[in-house]
């Protein structure tokens, strides 16, 4: 019987045994982490890295600045350099060739990639970094573009800021405030504005307007934001400051881009200049969960700006209540009738009737507020005198506009004309409507 030979016998076991021992783990590290040779961009000269950059867009630089630490220090670096700010933020924003689509795409990605590049950095740095650069362009600055009422600056600016900030918490997004006020002087500015004559800094109120519009307000799409930063700007001030600050912001501009202030003194403010101003009011008094904004306080706010500069002509109020809606519009009347200012709010009232008249307001929404207006007094007598009060009002209106038709000849007394004729009409369909519901009682 052949037996095998030893020598095989030997390696046989011996290749078991070696199969029996673990492999040696070794430590993985990745490129960034390698301390001999470093990485392969650590190794090229910084023209050539330069030169890489330079061939990638934003978009694509801001996904590379997440490589690693190195990367991104030095993306940082590239990105710091004039020629880089020149070429790549400060853009023509005076004679733009580019869609707005295509603007708005490019701030995104310059917003997402100084995002990525500070991700690292504490919050005070990042503004720091961020600001050292952006202050390099003209535009983005107050008082130092010529053009600013058509320049695209600001707008721009606005788009970088809210990609730049979104997802921050509201600690960190009071620090962008101030170091945005601290930056541009924002505080002193608004100073000079709310303690001077209306009107006199033209230029400087336009600014103020564009700044916080187009950076700070506009660009949210959500109200919730948009309220944070429109209170970050108003609270700071008393309530006349704040009246006047809300009409810098979002009162009816001319057609040479100044402010409307002597405007509200006559009937002729069409509804489509005040709807931005009464979209703010509607959006500080919708804030329910926060105590900055109560009902009393934004009627005070009301009663100065229909002041401002002096007092404005009842159709102007009545159009800015109309466009408040219902439930802003009730508060102020009845506050009002609450204090016992009949000869008021019958005013108000009747030219809320000729605003929807004018401007194709349902009339049967002006019967309804008269109708809540007379819960608000207790008794049967006073009823009685708030509502021989509205009629009287309606013949001494129609009067006093029937006069002013009669003691010129001027053209532009067509306007009057016109707005007596509008006047009647609105008596008439007020007044229909309020037998309309009584015969429904029947």
């Amino acid at each position: 019987m052949s037996t095998v030979p030893r020598k095989f016998t030997v390696t046989h076991k011996y290749q078991r045994r070696r199969r029996r021992q673990p492999y040696p783990v070794r430590s993985i590290t990745t490129r960034s982490q390698c301390k001999t040779s470093g990485s392969f961009f650590e190794r090229l000269p910084g023209e050539v890295f330069d030169m890489i950059l330079d061939r990638l867009s934003v978009l694509e630089i801001s996904v590379f600045s997440m490589v690693s630490k190195t990367i991104s220090s030095d993306i940082a670096d590239h990105i710091s350099t004039i020629s880089w700010i020149n070429r790549m933020i400060n853009q023509s924003f005076h004679h733009c060739d580019s869609t707005e689509e295509s603007r708005v795409s490019h701030y995104n990605a310059l917003g997402l990639l100084f995002k990525r590049c500070t991700l690292l950095l504490p919050t005070k740095d990042r503004l720091k970094f961020i600001y050292s650069k952006v202050s390099q362009v003209p535009c983005f600055m107050m008082e130092q573009c010529t053009t600013s009422a058509h320049c695209l600056g600001f707008s721009s600016y606005g788009v970088f800021l809210q990609t730049l900030i979104a997802g921050w918490d509201e600690l960190e997004c009071h620090r962008v405030f101030n170091f945005l006020c601290d930056l541009t002087n924002l505080q002193r500015k608004i100073q000079s504005v709310v303690t001077g004559k209306p009107g006199t800094l033209c230029f400087l109120e336009l600014q103020i307007r564009l700044f916080c519009r187009q950076v700070l307000l506009d660009p949210w799409q959500h109200r919730r934001d948009t309220l944070f930063w429109l209170t970050r700007i108003l609270k700071p001030w008393p309530m006349v400051s704040q009246a006047r600050l809300l009409f810098i912001l979002y009162g009816p501009l001319l057609s040479d881009s100044s402010l409307g202030w002597q405007e509200m003194r006559g009937p002729d403010v069409a509804h489509c200049a005040l709807w931005d101003l009464a979209k703010a009011v509607v959006l500080l008094h919708s804030d329910r969960e926060a105590k900055d904004w109560t009902t009393d306080t934004i009627l005070a706010v009301l009663e100065e700006l229909t002041v401002l500069p002096q007092a404005w002509h009842a159709e102007s109020v009545s159009r800015l209540l109309v466009l408040c809606g219902n439930s802003l519009c009730y508060s102020v009347l009845a506050s009002k009738a609450l204090n016992g200012r009949l000869f008021e709010i019958s005013r108000l009232i009747v030219y809320v009737t000729l605003v929807c008249e004018k401007d194709g307001f349902c009339m049967n929404w002006s019967v309804k507020m008269v109708q809540q207006l007379c819960h608000v007094f207790p008794t049967s007598a006073e009823k009685w005198s708030f509502i021989q009060s509205l009629e009287n009002m309606f013949s001494e209106v129609t009067m006093e506009l029937y006069e002013v038709v009669l003691a010129g000849n001027r053209l532009e007394d067509i306007d009057t004309f016109q707005t007596l004729c509008s006047l009647l009409n609105a008596s008439a369909h007020f007044h229909t409507e309020i037998l309309h519901m009584f015969l429904k009682k029947e």
